[in-house]
């Protein structure tokens, strides 16, 4: 019997940890911990990138993308735009268990939810409202018409622009799973869709090698499929540790800070004997209040805690950021 393992993205990825651990070591597969853990925080309010509260697009609209993947069969289901609709990723395994195809989209993605029994749910909450309303008054009528023109010099990120929560599980069985779920890019344009329902992108498990699952600005780690990387960086022998790290210097050299926009970029993986790892760009993250964080619960950590770091350049690895 293999000893349970779950690792999250981001300090509000913390509940989800201490659920999907719980839910492993009471004999949960690990899709039915990743499905539980995620929904966790997608009806979460005050987690304004994910599900119910996440901020909106251009025209104030709630648009959900998420994805489920399943290393025992290698299944994948995912969801992109989606609107009205709560537990986004609950929609995405229903599109992996019910269907065909691996992805649906957009009205059709609705209206499929709809058809499985999950009702109409406002995902704009009132708080998310007011941020978005205070965005498109600081800006001028032809920035916040999605069609119009765009600037000729990309504009700065924020804070608000990512956050997604990736991830990863290892069950008693030694089965594999990975989630990730999201309201996407904060004012994107309508029908944007990142790296969160991608598969390779957003998340990748092979049952036989690990799994791995990100977040950061996913319009760049989608150009480098970074999951798929870091899991083959793990099957051809490397370390957690080390795919992780390799995988974002690998997007850092196709996709340099300096030249494509100061993003940020976080990819967290699992190996299938338990080992974990996280590792993300130094560019995008700062001290005290951005840095890079995720959690994880398993052996010797008990419930579940948090951890910093690493931060990744072309040259070096910094451990964590200084005060």
């Amino acid at each position: 019997m293999t000893n349970p393992v779950m690792i999250t993205t981001w300090p509000f990825g913390l509940p989800a940890c201490r659920l999907g651990i719980e839910r492993l070591r009471t004999g949960a597969s690990a899709l039915d911990a990743i499905e539980a853990a995620a929904n966790l925080t997608e009806d979460d309010p005050d987690v304004h990138s994910v599900g119910t509260g996440g901020l909106p697009n251009a025209e104030g609209v709630v648009e959900l993308d998420a994805a489920i993947m399943d290393g025992r069969t290698h299944g994948l289901g995912a969801v992109a735009a989606l609107t009205r609709t709560s537990r986004a990723i609950s929609v995405a395994r229903r599109v992996m268990e019910r269907t065909p195809h691996a992805m649906l989209a957009g009205d059709n993605a609705v209206r499929f939810a709809r058809n499985e029994g999950f009702p109409e749910s406002e995902q704009l909450t009132e708080a998310a409202r007011a941020k978005w309303l205070a965005w498109k008054e600081a800006r001028s009528a032809a920035d916040v018409a999605h069609f119009e023109p765009l600037p000729a010099a990309p504009r700065k990120l924020t804070p608000d622009d990512h956050d997604t929560i990736g991830l990863c599980a290892l069950d008693r069985n030694g089965d594999l799973a990975a989630g990730c779920t999201t309201s996407g890019m904060a004012w994107k344009l309508p029908g944007r869709v990142g790296d969160s329902p991608i598969v390779g992108a957003g998340l990748y498990v092979d049952n036989e090698i690990g799994a791995a699952a990100a977040t950061g600005h996913g319009d760049e780690m989608v150009k480098a499929l970074l999951c798929y990387r870091v899991v083959m960086l793990m099957g051809s022998g490397l370390s957690p540790d080390a795919a992780t790290v390799e995988a974002i210097r690998y997007l850092l050299r196709k996709r340099p800070p300096e030249t494509h926009g100061n993003y940020g970029a976080g990819v967290i993986a699992l190996s299938r004997d338990g080992r974990v790892a996280a590792a993300g760009t130094l560019s995008g993250y700062k001290a005290p209040d951005r840095r890079w964080t995720w959690a994880s619960a398993g052996p010797g950590v008990g419930v579940a805690r948090l951890h910093e770091g690493v931060y990744v350049t072309l040259n070096s690895v910094v451990p964590t950021l200084p005060s």
